[in-house]
C-alpha cells in the first residue's frame, strides 16, 4: 500500500467514531427517541473497545502501565454510572492523538526513496577495450567508469582522465560546481555538468558516501522514535495511586458510590487532551503562516532547543550565484568589457556563466551581436572563447598566469574579493586586462534580521555548518551576525559535530535544505527544514518544515512552539493533576457524587480546551523577540559587518 493511501485510510475509524458521537449527541439529548438502550452505546463501544484492546496490547508490549490504561479504567467509571457519551469521548480522544501521532511513520520510507533516486540505474564500463552500458549492479571497485554531460556519476571513485564541472550539492552542499580533473575524487550522485570523464571505482552500493547517507537517515529516524506523552510518564504512578484510592474508600466507607465517584473524577480526559489541543492549536497557526509543525513532539523538541546549528547553502543563502561586483579599469568603458564578458561565457553552461549572463542582460548591458568563435573550458581556471585574430579570456589568478598576464590592478582585484569569500574573474582580450568580475551565492536579505530574532528567543549559541570554504564561510557570518563556523564538513561530520554537541547535554536544532543535510536533519533534536528551496529528502527527513525559503518565519515558529510547549504543561499540572487531586479527595471524602464528579471532570477538560486555543490567534508580543518573523512582508535592514575577524571561531576539515 503506497504511503498516500495509507494516510487516507487511518483516517477513517477515528473520523467514523467522531461521526457516532455527534450522533449521539442529536439522538440522546436532542430528538430523544424511544430506543431500548442510549445511543451512546455505539461509539463507546466502537470507540471503547479499540482503546481497549490497544491498551492492553501496549501494556504488554512495553511492560508498563500506559495512559491507555487510565482510560479503560475511566471507561469502566463511565459505564458504571452510566455516562456513556463523556466514555465515547475520552475514548475518541485516545484514538485522534495516537493517529495525529503516527501520520508520519511512512516518511522515512519516502527518505530513502528520494535518496536512492539519485543513483544512475546503467552506466559505461569498461570491457575488452570498448565501452558497454551495463547495469549498475555489474560495476566493482576497480573497474573503469565512462560519464558524460549530464549523467550523474554511479560511484565513488578518482578521476583518471579527462576534466568536468561536478555539481556535488547533494553530497557537500557547495552552492557552486567544482571543476574536477585527473586524480580528483568524485562521489555517487554527483552530476556532471560539461566535459567528459573517466572514473577509477574505489567504492559502490552501500559503501559509498550517498549509501552512508542513506544509511544514516534510516537509522537516525528509527533510533529516534516519538516522544512518550507526558500522560504515559504519570500513568505509571497515577493508575496505581487510583486503584490504592478506591480500595481504602471501600474498606473506610463501604460506599460503591464513593468508589465510582472517584473513578469518574480520576478520568484523565483532562491528561488526554492537554496535549493534542495545544499542539492541534499550535500547528494550525504556524500553518497558515508557512510552517509545517510535524506534530507534539517536535513542539516539545523546539521549546528546549538550547543550540541552533544552520547550513549555509539555501539557508543563510539564496542558493544560487549572484554577480557581486563588476569592475572595469582605467580607460576602459563598461560597454566594452561586457562585450568581452558576454563573448567569452555565452557558451558556458557553468552556473558562474550563466549567473555573468543573466547580470548582463538585468544591467542591459548585453550587447545586440555576439562574435561566434571556438569555445574552451579551462577546468578550475576559467573559460575563452578565440574567434580569428581575438581571444576573449575571463579566468581567475591561476588562469592569468597561464595566459602569461602579469597586471599590478588584476592581482590586487582578485586578491581584494577572494578576501571577501567571493569568487573573482578577471575579464581580457588579447592579453589586454580590462576588468573584473566577482560572484557569490548571496546572503538571503533576512539572514541577520533572522539570527538576532532567533538570539532574542533564547537561544545564544549559533553555528554555521557547511562544506564551504573558509573564507567564504567567514564572509557569510560575518554579515550574517554569526560568531561560530566549521567549514569543509562532509554530512558525516556534519553529524558527528551535532552528535558532540548532544553528548555535551545540548539540545541541538539543525537547519538546512539539501540531501546532504539530511542525515543531521534527522539525527538532531529537531530538524527544520527549507521548504521552497529544500529537496523532498530533506522536508522528510525534518520535524519541522518552512513551506517557503523565507528563514525569517523560523523565530516566530521557535516562540510559538516555547508557548506552546508552556500551556501544555499548564494544562497537564493545572487542569489535570490539581484538580483530580482535589476532586479525588473531595470524592472519597463524601462531597461528590458520580454527577458532579462527571461535570467536574468534564469542566477540567473544557478549560484545556479554552487554554489551548489561545494559540489559535497567539502572536509574538512587542519586545519579547520573534516579531520579524510573523510580518507579511520583510524587510532589509542592516547587514553591515558585527563584529571584528577575530570574533569568528572555525573549524576547518583536515584532509586524511
Amino acid at each position: 500500500m503506497n504511503g498516500k493511501r495509507l494516510q487516507k485510510r487511518v483516517w477513517l475509524f477515528p473520523a467514523a467514531v467522531l461521526v457516532l458521537i455527534v450522533a449521539a449527541v442529536l439522538v440522546d439529548y436532542v430528538f430523544k427517541p424511544r430506543l431500548p438502550v442510549p445511543f451512546s452505546l455505539v461509539p463507546l463501544a466502537a470507540a471503547g473497545g479499540y482503546v481497549i484492546v490497544s491498551a492492553i496490547d501496549a501494556a504488554i508490549a512495553l511492560k508498563k502501565v500506559t495512559a491507555g490504561m487510565l482510560v479503560v479504567l475511566a471507561l469502566i467509571g463511565c459505564v458504571f454510572v452510566g455516562e456513556y457519551l463523556s466514555g465515547a469521548i475520552v475514548a475518541f480522544m485516545m484514538i485522534f492523538g495516537e493517529f495525529l501521532e503516527n501520520l508520519t511513520m511512512e516518511k522515512t520510507r519516502g527518505s530513502v526513496r528520494e535518496l536512492l533516486s539519485l543513483v544512475p540505474h546503467t552506466c559505461r564500463k569498461q570491457e575488452g577495450g570498448a565501452w558497454k552500458e551495463v547495469s549498475i549492479c555489474e560495476v566493482r571497485p576497480g573497474d573503469l567508469i565512462r560519464v558524460i554531460p549530464g549523467e550523474r556519476i554511479p560511484v565513488d571513485g578518482v578521476i583518471t582522465s579527462g576534466s568536468a564541472s561536478v555539481n556535488e550539492a547533494s553530497i557537500t552542499g557547495e552552492s557552486v560546481p567544482a571543476d574536477k580533473t585527473a586524480g580528483d575524487k568524485v562521489f555517487v550522485g554527483s552530476l556532471s555538468e560539461n566535459g567528459a570523464i573517466e572514473i577509477r571505482t574505489e567504492k559502490i552500493g552501500s559503501d559509498t558516501v550517498l549509501g552512508k547517507i542513506v544509511s544514516i537517515v534510516h537509522d537516525a529516524q528509527e533510533n529516534k522514535g516519538r516522544a512518550q506523552r507526558t500522560a504515559d510518564t504519570f500513568a505509571a504512578f497515577f493508575l496505581p495511586a487510583v486503584l490504592l484510592i478506591c480500595i481504602l474508600v471501600w474498606i473506610i466507607t463501604g460506599d460503591i458510590m464513593r468508589v465510582m465517584s472517584v473513578l469518574v473524577i480520576a478520568c484523565p480526559c483532562a491528561l488526554v487532551l492537554a496535549t493534542p489541543t495545544a499542539v492541534i492549536a499550535a500547528v494550525g497557526n504556524a500553518a497558515k503562516r508557512g510552517i509545517l509543525i510535524k506534530g507534539g513532539s517536535a513542539v516539545e523538541a523546539m521549546a528546549k532547543v538550547t543550540v541552533i546549528c544552520m547550513d549555509k547553502t539555501g539557508t543563510l543563502t539564496e542558493g544560487r550565484p549572484k554577480v557581486t561586483d563588476f569592475t572595469v579599469f582605467d580607460g576602459i568603458s563598461r560597454e566594452e568589457a561586457a562585450y568581452v564578458l558576454a563573448a567569452a561565457e555565452q557558451s558556458s553552461q557553468h552556473p558562474v556563466g550563466r549567473a555573468v549572463m543573466d547580470y548582463l542582460r538585468t544591467e542591459n548591458l548585453m550587447p545586440e551581436e555576439l562574435p561566434q568563435g571556438e569555445f574552451e573550458v579551462l577546468f578550475g581556471r576559467g573559460v575563452k572563447t578565440c574567434r580569428k585574430d581575438r581571444t576573449f579570456l575571463v579566468c581567475n589568478g591561476a588562469g592569468l598566469l597561464e595566459a602569461g598576464i602579469f597586471d599590478e590592478k588584476a592581482l590586487s582585484y582578485l586578491e581584494r574579493k577572494e578576501e571577501a569569500g567571493q569568487t573573482a574573474m578577471i575579464i581580457s582580450e588579447n592579453g589586454q586586462v580590462l576588468g573584473g568580475i566577482s560572484v557569490s551565492d548571496a546572503l538571503r536579505e533576512s539572514s541577520r534580521d533572522t539570527v538576532r530574532e532567533l538570539k532574542n528567543t533564547g537561544c545564544r549559541r549559533i553555528v554555521m555548518l557547511t562544506g564551504d570554504n573558509e573564507r567564504t564561510a567567514e564572509s557569510i557570518c560575518r554579515k550574517a551576525g554569526i560568531e561560530e563556523f566549521h567549514a569543509g564538513l562532509l554530512p558525516q561530520e556534519k553529524l558527528e559535530f551535532l552528535k558532540r554537541l548532544q553528548e555535551e547535554g545540548e539540545r541541538v536544532m539543525m537547519i538546512g535544505d539539501g540531501i546532504n543535510d539530511a542525515p543531521a536533519l534527522a539525527a538532531a533534536d529537531l530538524g527544520v527544514a527549507m521548504g521552497a528551496a529544500g529537496t523532498d529528502v530533506a522536508v522528510e527527513a525534518s520535524d519541522m518544515a518552512l513551506m517557503s525559503d523565507r528563514l525569517e518565519l523560523l523565530p516566530a515558529g521557535v516562540a510559538l512552539c516555547r508557548r506552546a510547549y508552556r500551556i501544555i504543561l499548564e494544562n497537564i499540572i493545572v487542569f489535570a493533576f490539581i484538580v483530580n487531586i482535589a476532586g479525588i479527595t473531595l470524592s472519597g471524602m463524601g462531597f461528590l457524587n458520580p454527577v458532579a464528579a462527571a461535570l467536574i471532570h468534564n469542566a477540567s477538560s473544557i478549560f484545556v480546551v479554552l487554554n489551548s486555543s489561545r494559540l489559535l490567534t497567539w502572536r509574538p508580543g512587542k519586545g519579547g523577540g520573534a516579531e520579524y518573523g510573523w510580518k507579511k512582508e520583510g524587510s532589509s535592514k542592516d547587514h553591515r559587518a558585527f563584529e571584528s575577524p577575530d570574533r569568528l571561531r572555525y573549524h576547518q576539515r583536515t584532509e586524511k
